[in-house]
């Protein structure tokens, strides 16, 4: 074990960057949740990646953006704290993001949030999305960028079709101190199903919910458990939202809507438990849970999760 390299990299970055879709291709799981509205993550979420002589834990961020609520707040303040106490930082951003503009202003705050953190950390300047720009764009950015900060590298990738995504993770690898193996060599993360669970609802709610209803939607799982002397699992779960006519688009026209979300969760579920899952949807509305410090902690974003 003299020779086994191990360690935590945070990923950091502005919502919509690409930084959940990265931790899952590295990992090679769907840990976190994907979806085209921005700030989806809202909690550090916990990949790990377990090879012969390294293991490497990647932390997903909650996109970091000034907050309007006590969630967002939250948030921010988790993704802060993932950028202190690790040995690797991967500052993602979105080439695509920047035509015609030499930084925007969210990567100079994450700018200065480097410059406060810890200076010996090593830090990947990751350019994702390379496949959406042309390569003298690219190398216009990585010149607005190189004189910034002393990164120990710049990397342009793309996440969704796995470009340059090997030479990320030897790099990383690189930056890693001999250490134990915190995990056993067969976890992917350290969340809990029925966490994940949730997560798989939530997204799928993204996925079919108009733009003014997802960010206040929560999920609680009431129950998971499996049936006795069968393979089937039954699981209930109750989707939140803030406002009674949020709860009518949830639901849908005869029930269309919530059937869409129970049929894609189902899936997912089933490949996570990898047993049949019997699904039960309910939606309730919990007004302004976003700044209520009680529905933030049931909702698992209270101080503990930071």
């Amino acid at each position: 074990m003299n020779d086994f390299h191990s360690g935590f990299a945070a990923i950091i970055g502005r919502p919509n960057v690409g930084k959940s879709t990265l931790m899952n291709l590295l990992t090679g799981a769907k840990i976190s949740i994907v979806s085209s509205k921005p700030q989806t993550t809202r909690n550090k979420i916990r990949g790990i990646l377990t090879r012969e002589n390294y293991q490497i834990i990647f932390i997903d961020t909650p996109g970091m953006r000034a907050p309007s609520n006590k969630l967002g707040a939250f948030m921010l303040k988790s993704a802060e704290t993932a950028m202190r106490d690790v040995d690797v930082l991967l500052w993602i951003t979105a080439l695509h993001q920047q035509r015609g503009v030499s930084i925007p202003g969210g990567d100079r705050v994450i700018l200065e949030k480097l410059r406060r953190a810890r200076a010996d950390t090593p830090v990947f300047l990751i350019l994702n999305k390379i496949d959406l720009v042309e390569k003298p764009e690219i190398l216009r950015i990585i010149d607005a960028y190189r004189g910034l900060y002393d990164f120990a590298g710049i990397i342009p990738i793309s996440a969704l079709k796995a470009e340059n995504t090997d030479d990320l993770l030897d790099a990383v690898k690189q930056k890693l101190p001999p250490g134990p193996l915190y995990f056993q060599g067969d976890m992917m993360t350290d969340q809990p199903e029925r966490q994940i669970a949730a997560e798989i609802i939530r997204e799928k709610a993204l996925r079919f919910l108009r733009e003014e209803v997802p960010h206040g939607v929560a999920v609680e799982i009431i129950s998971m458990k499996k049936r006795a002397g069968q393979e089937l699992v039954d699981l209930e779960a109750t989707i939140y939202c803030e406002k009674s006519s949020h709860k009518g688009i949830i639901i849908g026209k005869n029930g269309e809507g919530l059937k869409k979300i129970g049929a894609a969760a189902r899936l997912d579920t089933q490949r996570l438990l990898g047993s049949p899952v019997y699904l039960q949807l309910w939606v309730k509305v919990k007004k302004n849970w976003r700044d209520s410090d009680y529905d933030l902690k049931n909702f698992g974003y209270g101080p503990k999760q930071v």
